[in-house]
């Protein structure tokens, strides 16, 4: 008689298929896939060099959460949107000779996240600053925060949607749960010029309130 209230996928025993079948079916029960798939080399390689079982299986266990948190990095790094992703050890800065090299790399550490303070990167157009942010962001995304990469303009076109189908409070909201919130300005004027120069200016005290709380942090 068949017992309806065990799934036909899930193994009943070791009569049910080799050792190797089931460990792979638990394995994967257990959303353990790097000791799905290493496990057999580094049971060789073990053998080899004479490692006890313990010590077998503190490798497959590093194994796992290292790949655990390549992907949870690579996860973090897709929800921010960056348009591009960049890092430091592909930024010139000897062709910004007054750029404070000690103090971005001292940034990169991501420690103004914790003490909840803002950055604002200011120069003239092609000087590197959305490649130095860009880099922040990257790094905060290493480090473990939440990261969202828009562009002022796009910032106040989603205010301005959410305010205009009552939903305000709730952008607020979801946009203060990011640690660290990227804001690029360089197409701020475009929308400006637009004819939109009013609602820009009513939406103004919003980004201010969101910019001023603890959670958000942006960087210009």
């Amino acid at each position: 008689m068949t017992d309806k209230s065990t799934p036909d996928t899930m193994p009943r025993g070791t009569t049910g298929g080799t050792p190797q079948v089931l460990l792979a079916h638990h394995l994967k029960q257990l959303k353990l896939p790097t000791v799905l798939r290493e496990h057999d080399k580094v049971a060789r390689e073990c053998a080899r060099d004479g490692v006890d079982h313990s010590r077998y299986l503190l490798r497959l266990i590093e194994l796992e959460l290292i790949d655990r948190e390549r992907r949870t990095v690579e996860r973090r790094i897709k929800a921010a949107r960056f348009p591009a992703v960049k890092s430091f050890d592909t930024f010139d800065f000897t062709a910004i000779a007054t750029l404070n090299k000690m103090l971005v790399l001292e940034l990169a550490r991501c420690e103004f996240i914790l003490r909840r303070e803002n950055v604002i990167a200011l120069g003239n157009s092609g000087t590197g600053k959305t490649h130095a942010v860009l880099a922040l962001g990257l790094a905060a995304c290493q480090k473990g925060f939440t990261v969202a990469f828009t562009t002022a303009a796009a910032l106040v076109h989603q205010l301005m949607e959410a305010r205009d189908e009552r939903r305000l409070l709730k952008t607020q909201r979801d946009l203060q749960s990011v640690k660290l919130l990227i804001v690029d300005e360089a197409r701020l004027r475009a929308a400006v010029a637009h004819g939109r120069r009013a609602s820009v200016r009513s939406l103004l005290p919003a980004i201010r309130a969101g910019f001023d709380d603890c959670d958000l942090k942006p960087a210009l």
